[in-house]
C-alpha cells in the first residue's frame, strides 16, 4: 500500500519520513496550473477589453467592471479558503473551486451581455479564489522542511509570471480566435488540473467538528471588509477619492467592518479567520513585505503597459514583445534564487532583492517619450530579478517559523496581503500619475507665456505648417497641436515620479525586512532523496 508519508523506524536512528514523490509533484504541479489559471485570469482581458465591450455592447464605464467584478468577490474566499480547507480538506475545497471556475468560464464567455458577463465574473473569481491559496498552504505542510524553498521557487514564477504574460496572451487569443476564448480556454487547462488532483491531491484530511458554530456574523462582516475595501481602491482613483460620496460612505464602511472583523476574529471561539498568526513576529513582517512585493509586481505590470500604451501609442502585441523580458528574468532568477534563499539567511535575499527591485524601478525616473524595448530592457530585467529573490525570501521568511497548524489558515492572510498590497500599489500609482500629469501641464502652460519666444517660434511654425497643409484655422490646429505636445511631456514627467515612487516604496521595505527574525533554514535533503 502506498500512502504519502510512510514512518520508518529504526534502533539507532529517530523516525524520518518517507514521501512518495511522484505522487506529491503530480497533485503539487496540478494545483499549481490551477493557481496560474486563477490568477491569469485577473490580467487576461486586459488588452482585450474594446472587443469584449463591442461584443456585449457595454459602455465605457461598464466594461472597466470586467476586471473589477472578478477581483472583489476574491479576495472575501482567499481567507475563506483557509477555514473551509481545515473543515473539508484541500483536495475537496480545490476540486470544487476549479468546478465551479471552469463552469463560470464557459458562462462568461458565452455572454450576450454585459449585466451577464459581470454576474458570472463574480462568481468565477469568488469561486476560482480558492485555487490561490490552497497551493501555498501545500507547499508549507505537505511537503517536507527541505524542499519548500523548491515549492516556494515554483509558486513564486507562477505569481510573477501570470499577470506578466495575462495581457500579452489575451491579446494575441483574441486576435487569433476571439474575445470568448480568453474564458473557453480554462476549460481543457480545468479539465486537466480536475484529473490530476482527484487522482493525486490527497494531501490532507478536514474536520467536520469545524462546521459546529459556524461564524456567520464573523463571515458577514469579512465579506463586507474586503470587498468594500476592494472596491474604494479599485474605482477610487477613477471617482476623485472622497470627494465622491460613493466612496466616501463604502471607506467609512471598511473601516467600520474591519474593526469589528478584527474584534470578531478574536473574541469568537471558532473564527472564520485566526489572527493568532501576527503574534508571530516574522509572520507580520513578512505580510507586510508581501503587500510591498504585490504593489512592486502588480505595479511594474501597471506602470510599463500604460506609459507605452498612452506615450508610445504600443499595440497589445508590442506591449507583449517588450514586456517579456521582466518575464524571462523572473523564470531564470527562480531557481537561483531558491539556492541563495537555501544557502543564506533570508533576509539576506530579501533585502538584496528589495533593493534590486528598487533600483530598477529608479532607473526610469528619468524616462523620456522615447523610450522603447531597450531602453526598458534594463529596468525590467533588474525589477524581474529583484522581485523574484524578494517574494521567495519572504516566503520562507513568513512560514519557516510559524506551528504547521496555523499553516493553512496563514497561507489565505499571505495570499491575500499580496493581493490587497498590488490593490493599494494600483491605486496610488493611478492617482499620482493623474494628479502629477495635471500639476505637471499647469506649470508648462504657465511658462508658455507670449514672452517667451521659443515656445513662440514653435507655434508660429506650427501655423505655418498647418497652413501649407491647408487646415481652416491654422492658429487654431497650431494651438491644439502645442497643448498635445505639453500634455505628453506632462505625462512623461508624471511616469517618472511614479516610478520613482515605486522605486522608494522597495528601498523602505529592504529596510523594515531586516526587522525579521533570523529563520533557520530546513535542513539539506537526505541522500536518499529523489
Amino acid at each position: 500500500m502506498t500512502t504519502a508519508a510512510i514512518p520508518v523506524s529504526g534502533a539507532a536512528t529517530p523516525a524520518t519520513p518517507q514521501v512518495d514523490w511522484t505522487k506529491l509533484f503530480l497533485g503539487f504541479g496540478a494545483m499549481v496550473i490551477g493557481q496560474f489559471m486563477a490568477i491569469l485570469d485577473i490580467q487576461i482581458v486586459a488588452a482585450s477589453l474594446p472587443q469584449i465591450q463591442a461584443g456585449v455592447g457595454a459602455s465605457a464605464d461598464q466594461v472597466s467592471w470586467i476586471q473589477t467584478a472578478y477581483l472583489i468577490p476574491e479576495v472575501v474566499m482567499i481567507p475563506l479558503s483557509g477555514y473551509l480547507s481545515r473543515l473539508w480538506g484541500t483536495q475537496k475545497v480545490y476540486l470544487a473551486s476549479c468546478a465551479g471556475f471552469i463552469i463560470m468560464s464557459v458562462l462568461t464567455g458565452l455572454s450576450s451581455s454585459i449585466d451577464m458577463m459581470i454576474l458570472t465574473r463574480a462568481l468565477q473569481g469568488f469561486i476560482g479564489g480558492a485555487m490561490i491559496p490552497t497551493v501555498f498552504a501545500v507547499a508549507f505542510t505537505a511537503f517536507p522542511p527541505e524542499r519548500r524553498i523548491t515549492a516556494s521557487v515554483i509558486m513564486g514564477l507562477i505569481v510573477t509570471l501570470a499577470p506578466t504574460v495575462g495581457p500579452t496572451l489575451g491579446g494575441h487569443l483574441t486576435e487569433w480566435l476571439s474575445w470568448r476564448w480568453l474564458f473557453f480556454i480554462n476549460v481543457p487547462t480545468g479539465l486537466i488540473v480536475l484529473f490530476g488532483v482527484a487522482r493525486w491531491g490527497e494531501f490532507d484530511k478536514g474536520d467536520p467538528s469545524l462546521s459546529k458554530g459556524f461564524d456567520w456574523f464573523g463571515l458577514g462582516v469579512m465579506a463586507t471588509f474586503l470587498m468594500s475595501l476592494q472596491f474604494v481602491l479599485e474605482e477610487g482613483a477613477k471617482n476623485s477619492w472622497f470627494q465622491d460620496d460613493g466612496i466616501l460612505a463604502l471607506a467609512l464602511l471598511a473601516v467600520v467592518s474591519g474593526v469589528l472583523f478584527v474584534w470578531r476574529s478574536l473574541t469568537y471561539g471558532n473564527p472564520i479567520v485566526e489572527l493568532r498568526a501576527f503574534s508571530n513576529r516574522n509572520f507580520s513582517v513578512g505580510v507586510l513585505m508581501t503587500a510591498v512585493s504585490g504593489a512592486s509586481l502588480f505595479g511594474g505590470t501597471f506602470l510599463l503597459p500604460q506609459f507605452l500604451g498612452r506615450v508610445r501609442h504600443y499595440s497589445a502585441s508590442e506591449v507583449g514583445t517588450t514586456m517579456v523580458v521582466s518575464g524571462l528574468s523572473m523564470f531564470l532568477t527562480g531557481p537561483i534564487a531558491g539556492r541563495l534563499v537555501r544557502k543564506t539567511d533570508p533576509r539576506v535575499p530579501m533585502f538584496v532583492g528589495f533593493m534590486l527591485a528598487g533600483w530598477g524601478m529608479y532607473m526610469a525616473h528619468g524616462v523620456t517619450k522615447d523610450w522603447g524595448f531597450w531602453e526598458f530592457a534594463g529596468v525590467q530585467a533588474c525589477r524581474g530579478v529583484g522581485v523574484m529573490i524578494a517574494m521567495i525570501a519572504t516566503q520562507q521568511i513568513t512560514m519557516s517559523t510559524l506551528p504547521q497548524s496555523m499553516v493553512k489558515n496563514a497561507s489565505g492572510l499571505v495570499n491575500l496581503s499580496r493581493n490587497t498590497g498590488g490593490a493599494m500599489g494600483l491605486a496610488l500609482l493611478a492617482t499620482s500619475i493623474s494628479q502629477q500629469t495635471a500639476l505637471y501641464y499647469n506649470s508648462l502652460s504657465s511658462s508658455v507665456t507670449a514672452g517667451n519666444a521659443e515656445a513662440q517660434g514653435m507655434m508660429t511654425g506650427l501655423a505655418a505648417r498647418m497652413g501649407q497643409l491647408g487646415v481652416a484655422d491654422p492658429d487654431g490646429a497650431a494651438r491644439k497641436a502645442f497643448s498635445g505636445f505639453l500634455q505628453q511631456q506632462a505625462t512623461v514627467l508624471a511616469f517618472g515620479d511614479s516610478f520613482t515612487l515605486l522605486a522608494f516604496g522597495c528601498f523602505i521595505a529592504a529596510g523594515v525586512s531586516l526587522l525579521a527574525s533570523p529563520a533557520k533554514n530546513a535542513p539539506p535533503p537526505p541522500s536518499d532523496a529523489h
